[in-house]
């Protein structure tokens, strides 16, 4: 805030009638500006506006429309009131920050699905400094780093990672290339990512990536252990699952992560809808779970996954965490539910013959690792060999990693997005969307937080670690305890005055006596 360059104006639109969780955030957003406001170096004006007070109806309409197409998409919230009628409230948790005429829209609304609504109020109290600083950041960022995808070697298009550079695009200058034979081809890269490679890399291109990590750069792995036939599994409903060699193995396992050539059954995923008919008779789809399409779960340690929702997978395979350095330390980011299976290759899927989610002996495995967070000094690949053939041989070879970091995750298809053909024009599907369920999940949110993470090294993500305790009343008790508890508040006071008033006197009476 000191380093602040123009002024600032700050509208926020959670004002209004509030209950007190809304209120509670409210106030703390507040109170976060103000703070803000006196570290400024420039002026920051402040204003809370209520888009439900309007003279009329047709005037709410209006800006309730206006909100709504600058993307501040309202919340309902359905109360009680005190004579216990269902009340609808319509709120809009919403702040822009304004500077220069440009605006950056603040979500100051954190919902994970699956958690009670004072759970993601609290969570959002949790988020507000990063939320609003990271807004802050966005407008007031004079020099845009430079993030790379790699290409060569069978990677996602850039069609089917559309969404995710979109998001990425507001943080980071996006290039997309092969390694080609310079050693110092990635160096202008804050963070190179690796999209789902189908074939194998070269030892040149090992290299460089090798060198590029032991100069500090970060990588954001994403790589498949197995490969699936979809297209077969489309049309025929059968599939072998086989290992995928892209020539990573090593490299990996020497930073410390083993992605295993298997792939992992969870109960815990989403619908399909399956042609249950019989052969000649019209097609009759029911909805089926797809174990090979599991909801992961987050881990709330790190700030690259805390307070998200669950982040659909596809086919991804489980990982190891090996080797003993002292050097580097790894966080679990993404694991499975505690009903997973893990299918070893050679293995086959056949629609027609899908476990039981309820058989508990075939789902028996507990939370399998898909994704990992490592950090610290690692050692090269390249540690005890030659310049690989192809490269400048005098080129040295550093054996150990300045401090850096590197996210491994097993399954490619977390950050590619879904293309389907609109009247003859490809058009990207949000990341993370389930068009069966029409439900969307954190995988957007996970690259962005992935890739910021990896970039950060002025610890800022660390302002995502922040943890408020949420104490809770039991409603049901207190609401069918309200008169019991009025009376006590009332009364008890009362009693206790008169019980010292009487032992006062009666103690006074006995000694003048």
């Amino acid at each position: 805030m000191k380093s602040l360059q123009d002024p600032l104006k700050v509208n926020v639109y959670l004002d209004g009638d509030l209950n007190v969780g809304f209120l509670r955030l409210k106030n703390a957003t507040a109170n976060l500006l103000d703070e803000l406001k006196i570290y400024s170096k420039e002026p920051i004006d402040i204003h809370f506006i209520d888009p439900t007070n309007q003279s009329s109806s047709e005037a709410q309409a209006k800006a309730y429309a206006a909100l709504e197409n600058r993307g501040l998409h309202a919340t309902t919230v359905y109360e009680k009131d005190g004579n216990g009628k269902a009340v609808e409230k319509v709120i809009f948790p919403w702040a822009e920050i304004i500077a220069h005429h440009d605006t950056v829209p603040v979500n100051l609304l954190v919902n994970i699905p699956g958690n009670s609504g004072d759970e993601n109020l609290n969570a959002s109290v949790e988020e507000l400094e990063y939320q609003i600083t990271d807004a802050i950041r966005r407008l007031e960022s004079k020099e845009i780093e430079k993030i790379a995808f790699l290409e060569g070697n069978g990677e996602l298009s850039e069609a089917e990672v559309y969404d995710a550079s979109t998001a990425l695009s507001r943080y980071f200058e996006i290039d997309r290339g092969s390694l080609g034979t310079d050693p110092k081809a990635l160096d202008p890269f804050k963070v190179v990512i690796i999209a789902k490679p189908k074939t194998p890399f070269t030892e040149q291109e090992k290299f460089i990536i090798d060198q590029y990590i032991m100069h500090g750069g970060r990588v954001l792995w994403l790589v498949d252990g197995a490969n699936i036939d979809t297209q077969n599994l489309t049309r025929n409903g059968q599939a072998t699952i086989l290992p995928l060699d892209v020539n990573l193995s090593d490299q990996l396992f020497c930073y410390g992560v083993r992605i295993n050539p298997d792939v992992v059954e969870d109960v815990q995923c989403i619908n399909v809808p399956v042609n249950v008919a019989r052969q000649n008779d019209p097609p009759q789809f029911k909805p089926m779970p797809w174990f090979f399409s599991p909801l992961l779960l987050t881990s709330p340690y790190n700030p690259v996954t805390r307070n998200l929702g669950a982040v659909k997978a596809d086919f991804a395979s489980s990982i190891d965490l090996v080797g003993d350095s002292v050097h580097a330390k790894a966080d679990i980011l993404l694991v499975t539910s505690n009903a997973s299976h893990i299918l070893a290759p050679p293995a086959f899927i056949d629609l027609k013959h899908l476990p039981d989610p309820e058989d508990q002996h075939y789902f028996n495995i507990q939370n399998v690792p898909v994704a990992v967070a490592l950090s610290g000094i690692f050692t090269s690949d390249f540690a005890n060999q030659m310049v690989p053939e192809g490269i400048d041989p005098h080129t040295p070879i550093a054996r150990f990693s300045k401090p850096t970091r590197m996210i491994v995750v097993s399954d490619g298809d977390i950050i590619r997005n879904d293309v389907q053909d609109n009247q003859g024009k490809l058009q990207a599907l949000p990341l993370g969307y389930d068009r069966y369920s029409n439900r969307q999940y954190s995988n957007r949110a996970f690259i962005v937080n992935a890739v910021q993470y990896l970039s950060d090294q002025d610890g800022w993500m660390n302002l995502r670690s922040r943890q408020f305790k949420l104490r809770l009343l039991n409603r049901l008790a207190s609401t069918e305890g309200k008169l019991t508890w009025q009376l006590i508040n009332v009364l008890a006071p009362v009693l206790l005055l008169l019980v010292f008033a009487a032992l006062y006197l009666f103690i006074r009476k006995k000694r003048f006596q």
